[in-house]
């Protein structure tokens, strides 16, 4: 599998749990009412969910697959930014 298909299912499983937080914010608020822990167990859980992201790298130039600049963007390059690389591609089937 190719760096960016799995960055590409890295990010949709971000995109699903912040869904996920979402629902347990409001799940929180409808049973207990305005709950600022609930806020903060989402908060953190996506955090250490994305840590996940610094290692998706281009495998010649080590860019990461996120960064546009000094901008983090929520899904990756298909194509290397810094040396042109096609990240699609699996670099050890030629193709």
């Amino acid at each position: 599998m190719s760096v960016y298909e799995r960055a590409r299912r890295h990010a949709l499983k971000m995109l699903l749990g912040v869904a996920l937080g979402v629902v347990f914010i409001i799940a929180v608020d409808a049973w207990i009412g305005h709950s600022s822990i609930a806020f903060a167990i989402v908060i953190f859980g996506l955090f250490m969910a994305n840590i996940g992201i610094l290692g998706f790298n281009c495998p010649n130039c080590r860019k990461n697959l996120f960064f546009r600049g000094p901008l983090m963007l929520p899904w990756p390059n298909r194509t290397c930014s810094r040396c042109g690389t096609d990240l699609a591609k699996e670099p050890w089937r030629g193709a």
